[in-house]
């Protein structure tokens, strides 16, 4: 119960967000991630298509293929795994259940493996780490395929960061949190 009073919590928040403060936010939350040092270096990339109120991310997918790196995106398989595309810009994405954009070719589930970064959507992250999602465990199941030392890093608004989040038994921490104004690393 307690996860689901932070969720709406949360929606609530986002929702009073306008257009234009959604794009410009994911305008600044695209220049944070992309000038970070640990961006940079990598070849391959997770990340996500935005959607609703979510940090806006089709800033930040562009300047990921403007500056030469191999983006790959989720694909939410029915038993709620997450199979993985690559983003090839707009025209390589599909309409798709629960209202996402999704890439039209499959890597299989186990291409998150190959990523240097993985960059996960998000509600809310806990000091240490823990992370709110949407509730479907998609993410935290694919994250126990990250090796050991790759950087997750969850994508947030500032007021979302360091909230008191219940944790269960199948959740996966992530190591950093980037927003519209600071990346925070959350390793100690």
């Amino acid at each position: 119960m307690a996860k689901i009073a932070l969720r709406d919590q949360i929606r609530t928040s986002r929702n009073r967000l306008s257009v234009a403060e959604l794009g410009s936010l994911g305008r600044d939350l695209a220049e944070v991630v992309t000038t970070h040092p640990v961006v940079r270096r990598a070849a391959t990339l997770t990340a996500y298509v935005s959607i609703g109120t979510e940090p806006a991310t089709g800033a930040l997918l562009e300047s990921l293929a403007a500056m030469g790196k191999r983006v790959i995106l989720p694909i939410v398989l029915p038993g709620m795994d997450l199979d993985w595309g690559t983003w090839r810009g707009p025209t390589s994405l599909a309409p798709a259940r629960y209202g996402l954009l999704e890439p039209v070719d499959r890597l299989g589930v186990d291409a998150i493996a190959t990523a240097d970064v993985v960059l996960v959507p998000g509600q809310a992250v806990s000091g240490t780490g823990y992370r709110l999602g949407q509730g479907g465990g998609c993410y935290d199941r694919a994250l126990t395929r990250v090796p050991v030392g790759t950087p997750i890093v969850c994508l947030l608004y500032d007021e979302e960061v360091g909230r008191d989040v219940p944790v269960d038994d199948h959740d996966r921490p992530v190591t950093s949190v980037a927003t519209p104004t600071r990346w925070l690393d959350l390793r100690g």
